[in-house]
C-alpha cells in the first residue's frame, strides 16, 4: 500500500471518528479497547464484582475484543511503547479470565477440589491457567504464560500484582475501565490504594504488633525486591518482606508509614479467598 500524502493524512486527522482516541506518535493508535471497555462498564460494578450470568448471556463484546487481540499484527505491536504493551497484556489477562469463567459458568465443582476450594472457585475449572489456550496475534497463549512469562518477566513493574484479577475475591478489584498507556501509572497507583484499603488484604494490629498481608505478597514478594528493596532491611524482616513493606509504606498515611518502616512487628499472611468475584 502506498503511503498517504501529507495532505491526506492531515484531512484524516481532522475528520477522525468522534470518540476514538487519536495519537500523534502512539503506535497503538490503530488498536481499540472499545469493546472491552463496554464489557467492563456494563458487567463490572463499582466494587469490582462481575455479573457473570449476564455476561455469559451477552458475550458478543467480549468475543469481539478477543478477536481484535488475535487479529493484531505482531510487527505493529512490537513498535508500541512499553506502557502500551503492558496495558495490553494486563487487559488481555483480565479479559481472557472473564472469558474462561463464562465458558465454564456456572462452575461445576469437583468433589476432590471442594475439600480445598469454594465450589464456585476458578480453581474448580480443570486446566484453566495452563491448559486453556487463547489466540493472540495469531499464536496460542495460556493465562499462566501471560502472567509468568510475559507480565512478570518482560516488565519491571511489581504493581501488576495489584492489577491482575484471577476471578477470586482474594484478587485486587477488577476495574470497570481498561488499562491505558497514557494513564497506566495513575491506574496502577489507584489499584494499589484500593487494595491496601481493604482490611481483607492488608491491616495493622498495633496491639498485637502484627501486620496482616495478602498472600499475593508472599507468593510474589521477590518481584518487589529490585524496585522497592530498601538499602537496609526493615526491622528483622528479610529482603523480600522488606521490599514489600517498603512498597506498601509509599501508599499509606504518615503514621502508618512510620510504623511500617520501623518494622517492629510480625508479618502474618492472610488466607486467600478463592471464591468467585461474582455480584450477588
Amino acid at each position: 500500500m502506498q503511503p498517504r500524502s501529507g495532505l491526506v493524512a492531515l484531512v484524516a486527522f481532522f475528520f477522525a471518528v468522534p470518540g476514538q482516541r487519536t495519537f500523534a506518535t502512539n503506535q497503538s493508535a490503530d488498536f481499540s479497547y472499545a469493546d472491552y471497555a463496554t464489557v467492563l462498564s456494563r458487567f463490572i460494578d463499582a466494587a469490582g464484582m462481575v455479573d457473570y450470568k449476564k455476561l455469559k448471556a451477552a458475550p458478543d463484546k467480549l468475543n469481539a475484543f478477543v478477536d481484535v487481540m488475535d487479529g493484531l499484527d505482531p510487527n505493529s505491536f512490537g513498535s508500541w511503547s512499553e506502557n502500551d504493551k503492558l496495558a495490553f497484556w494486563l487487559n488481555a489477562y483480565n479479559g481472557l479470565t472473564l472469558k474462561a469463567i463464562i465458558g465454564n459458568y456456572p462452575i461445576d465443582p469437583s468433589g476432590f477440589k471442594s475439600f480445598y476450594y469454594p465450589s464456585n472457585s476458578i480453581r474448580q475449572i480443570p486446566g484453566v491457567w495452563d491448559k486453556l489456550k487463547f489466540n493472540i496475534m495469531g499464536a496460542d497463549y495460556t493465562l499462566e504464560h501471560i502472567e509468568h512469562q510475559i507480565l512478570r518477566v518482560e516488565f519491571d513493574e511489581p504493581r501488576i500484582h495489584m492489577a491482575m484479577v484471577c476471578a477470586a475475591m482474594g484478587c485486587p478489584q477488577l476495574r470497570n475501565e481498561p488499562y491505558l498507556a497514557e494513564k497506566l501509572s495513575e491506574q496502577l497507583d489507584d489499584q494499589t490504594r484500593r487494595f491496601l484499603a481493604d482490611p481483607t488484604k492488608f491491616s495493622i494490629d498495633r496491639d498485637a504488633h502484627v501486620v496482616h498481608l495478602s498472600s499475593i505478597f508472599k507468593w510474589f514478594g521477590d518481584d518487589f525486591v529490585g524496585k522497592y528493596g530498601p538499602q537496609k532491611n526493615i526491622g528483622r524482616h528479610n529482603n523480600k518482606t522488606s521490599a514489600v513493606l517498603n512498597f506498601i509504606a509509599g501508599y499509606l498515611e504518615q503514621a502508618e508509614t512510620e510504623y511500617i518502616l520501623k518494622g517492629n512487628f510480625k508479618v502474618y499472611y492472610l488466607k486467600y479467598d478463592w471464591s468467585l468475584n461474582e455480584q450477588n
